[in-house]
């Protein structure tokens, strides 16, 4: 991916070029970049707003890019960021009509296939029942596997802050799941 990423960020780097340049960013990392977003937002409308905005602020804010990192790590700063942003400008919203936690699970179950074994409903409803950091920092390890290191830079918070939160939220998620778990 190093060469694609030198690639992509030469012609993001020229005027001439930057068109063809985001078209091949969005290639390489259009799916990776939704899955991550869907997990936080839930609905898959939602969830491509949200990459669409991605991209855009990309595009507009590339100067900004100085390859301290990789291509796809501020990618996904922007992403999480961009799909905070939504949720808390929804967030907002739903407190307003009522209880806006209750409404995101609802949304899991409502969102879930039907053929959805139970276990993942639960695990989903779990994750959106999680404070917004230990949702953050278990969403991206869990399903990233992103390494805390990786964390690290992405989320700009330490390495110990990052295991207590992952640790808190796994034991929250075990307990809501033990205790809405069905047999």
């Amino acid at each position: 991916m190093k060469n694609k990423d030198a690639e992509i960020i030469s012609m993001m780097a020229e005027e001439r070029t930057r068109d063809n340049g985001l078209r091949a960013m969005m290639d390489a990392y259009q799916s990776r970049l939704y899955w991550h977003i869907r997990r936080l937002v839930v609905v898959h409308d939602n969830a491509q707003d949200v990459l669409q905005d991605t991209f855009i602020k990309a595009y507009q804010n590339f100067h900004q890019f100085k390859q301290d990192s990789q291509l796809y790590t501020w990618l996904y700063r922007i992403a999480t960021n961009e799909a905070l942003q939504w949720l808390n400008k929804n967030k907002k919203m739903l407190k307003a009509d009522g209880d806006a936690e209750h409404y995101m699970q609802n949304l899991v179950a409502s969102n879930a296939s039907s053929d959805a074994d139970e276990i993942q409903i639960l695990l989903q409803q779990a994750i959106q029942a999680l404070p917004e950091k230990q949702r953050l920092v278990f969403t991206l390890r869990y399903y990233d596997e992103l390494s805390y290191d990786e964390l690290s830079k992405l989320l700009e918070m330490s390495v110990g802050t990052l295991k207590t939160n992952y640790h808190y939220a796994k034991s929250k998620i075990e307990d809501y799941i033990r205790t809405h778990y069905e047999k």
